[in-house]
């Protein structure tokens, strides 16, 4: 059957024939009326200074649907935050800076901290969370979008097609997870997700069986893609994992609390090109190394809550049927890569397995030794129950940064 085949529990929404983005931003200025939408761009710093975000900021400019864009700010001073608001300035759309190392947003997260609310460490997890709690307060929109500020092959319908799902108010879809194809320099990129993610969910269901959890997750055809789109009362009451298995923890959460039919994955560019990880193969705690270790935990906990035990001998099995799962992908990546004339390195993809069998057995031992670790930053749901206008203040604070002298 053609694209158009859908497969797994999770309806899928390709690119079918030359829809212009002109129809569908036309259509959005529509659903707008009823249903305003936000976009949370969350960034380091040092992304400024970078080639992609100067390009989605142009990009953005000629964007005509958005209420607003929420900027989460990592990693920068005070200087370089004024930068940033310079930066974004010529932005048309209405659009606040979240100065996450701020003295006001450091004061707001040590009394959240003190009750024991606050994220563990910064990171996108973090950033994203605030981002969404600004959201929260803002009511500007109904509807959230958000994607990475590294993706080098930008358009304007690569976000028409992430928010149509969600914005149409005829839709029942609450959540929406964008995918694409990863080739770029004549070559397969998206490593993470071909060599470790693919091949670890067949390895486990061969494991446990077919758990309707990871059923779900094969659903996925590109699990680990950081383009997404929700509802606000997705955004109030999911809970956002706050290290490298982000995307997987919140798949998991909508796995728990919302049925497949409210959520969807839609085909969001004929292609995309970002920026690309190291391996990092001497250090476990960086790279893809360390991303990997964390996704294979992130399943490794949510296999443990729906009664899956996990031993020693499971690991090792986990691993010995991974490591062949994902020879046989690299037999199929060689033939996919030659029939369409791409350059194939077997070795280094093969290398690349080794490092992921690595991790597999690195986060079994990680969960093993601490399995009431809790990654997940609260609610906003939690928050608002300690903390009644946690979300407003929070919108005060940006207030006031942004108008700093």
């Amino acid at each position: 059957m053609a694209e158009f085949h859908q497969n797994g529990s999770i309806a899928t929404l390709p690119r079918l024939g030359d829809c212009p983005v002109e129809h569908l931003e036309a259509k959005l200025m529509e659903f707008g009326q009823r249903r305003g939408m936000s976009l949370i761009l969350p960034s380091l710093y040092s992304e400024l200074q970078g080639t992609a975000l100067p390009r989605i900021v142009e990009t953005l400019e000629k964007v005509p649907y958005l209420e607003e864009i929420i900027i989460g700010l990592d990693a920068a001073n005070e200087s370089q935050f004024r930068h940033a608001r310079e930066f974004f300035s010529r932005l048309p759309q209405h659009h606040r800076i979240l100065w996450n190392d701020g003295p006001r947003m450091q004061h707001l997260l040590a009394e959240l901290d003190a009750e024991h609310l606050a994220p563990e460490r910064p990171g996108k997890g973090a950033n994203v969370w605030l981002c969404m709690g600004y959201f929260l307060a803002s009511a500007r929109g109904r509807v959230l979008a958000m994607h990475d500020c590294d993706i080098e092959s930008y358009d304007r319908e690569m976000l028409a097609r992430l928010f149509y799902p969600v914005a149409h108010p005829n839709f029942a879809y609450k959540f929406v997870k964008g995918y694409y194809a990863r080739v770029a320099d004549n070559k397969l990129h998206g490593r993470v997700a071909r060599l470790l993610m693919t091949p670890l969910i067949r390895a486990l269901i061969g494991v446990t069986g077919p758990l309707d959890f990871l059923t779900y997750m094969d659903s996925f055809r590109y699990p680990l893609s950081g383009e997404c789109a929700m509802t606000a009362g997705v955004a109030e009451t999911i809970r956002i994992p706050n290290d490298w298995g982000l995307e997987v923890g919140i798949l998991a959460e909508l796995h728990r609390s919302f049925s497949a039919n409210a959520i969807c994955q839609v085909d969001i560019a004929g292609n995309y090109e970002h920026k690309h990880q190291k391996l990092s193969a001497d250090n476990p705690n960086e790279g893809l190394a360390k991303m990997s270790t964390d996704i294979a935990k992130a399943l490794y906990r949510k296999l443990a809550t729906h009664g899956v035990v996990l031993t020693p001998e499971t690991i090792r099995t986990i691993k010995a049927m991974y490591l062949r799962t994902a020879l046989d992908f690299i037999e199929r990546f060689y033939v996919m890569s030659q029939i369409n004339g791409l350059d194939y390195d077997r070795h280094a993809e093969e290398k690349t397995v080794e490092v992921f069998v690595q991790s597999i057995i690195h986060a079994g031992e990680q969960f093993l030794a601490n399995p009431m670790e809790v990654p997940f930053i609260p609610t906003w749901n939690r928050v608002r129950a300690a903390f009644p206008d946690f979300p407003e203040r929070i919108k005060a604070a940006v207030e006031a940064d942004m108008q700093m002298a």
